[in-house]
């Protein structure tokens, strides 16, 4: 006599293993920003896969599945740390605002975000790592340069329509200006990776804020 299984797929279900598939913990953006976060503490060469692994808890095949090699995990990390500074800081470049206080909210949005850090103040993703790596890679090198120009012409758009609205003097040249708001932004970004207080660095912005609006 054969006895009917009322459910055949029930005892197939009890015998048959479960497939493991990824951690539902895992999230592609959260695991970038963590891998973001090492590179721009450690920079590139130091900062292993085993670290990376730790960082993103994901190990070497996740990794590699999701981002492709080191390199390309730092191309993405460094591409997400320039579109997350721009979003942070479009608004204030596009308002309009008297150009000091301009100037002022977007040297207090750079702090910010160069200030921040579990560990310590973690600076600029671009001028700590990303600079030393453009020598030898030229992708990277065009990825900076591409910021340095992005950010030399947003400041000059808002230097130009600063000279616009006579609060420049007519001899200012919104270019160069540019330039010298960028250089501000960089030794800002570096003295703030060297533990600069706050304060010393606001009065650093102050001083640099003064000599370009005299033209």
């Amino acid at each position: 006599m054969v006895r009917k299984v009322k459910n055949p797929s029930a005892k197939l279900d009890a015998v048959a293993p479960k497939r493991r598939g990824r951690p539902r913990a895992y999230q592609p953006e959260v695991a970038l920003g963590k891998a973001l976060d090492l590179f721009r503490k450690d920079g590139f060469a130091a900062t292993s896969l085993d670290d990376l692994s730790a960082a993103t808890g994901m190990n070497r095949p996740s990794l590699y599945g999701a981002f492709g090699d080191k390199r390309e995990l730092y191309l993405k990390s460094y591409a997400r740390y320039r579109a997350d500074a721009r979003a942070a800081m479009i608004d204030i470049f596009r308002d309009e605002l008297p150009i000091r206080k301009r100037l002022e909210r977007i040297y207090a949005v750079a702090l910010d975000i160069y200030l921040s850090g579990d560990a310590g103040p973690r600076g600029c993703f671009t001028v700590m790592t990303a600079a030393s790596e453009a020598v030898s890679d030229p992708e990277i090198r065009a990825m900076v340069l591409e910021g340095f120009s992005e950010l030399d012409k947003a400041f000059a758009a808002c230097f130009r329509m600063a000279k616009e609205k006579g609060e420049l003097p007519a001899s200012a040249d919104p270019q160069i200006l540019g330039q010298l708001a960028s250089a501000t932004i960089h030794t800002i970004a570096i003295r703030a990776r060297a533990q600069v207080p706050r304060k010393e660095l606001e009065r650093i912005v102050k001083g640099a804020i003064d000599v370009m609006l005299r033209g």
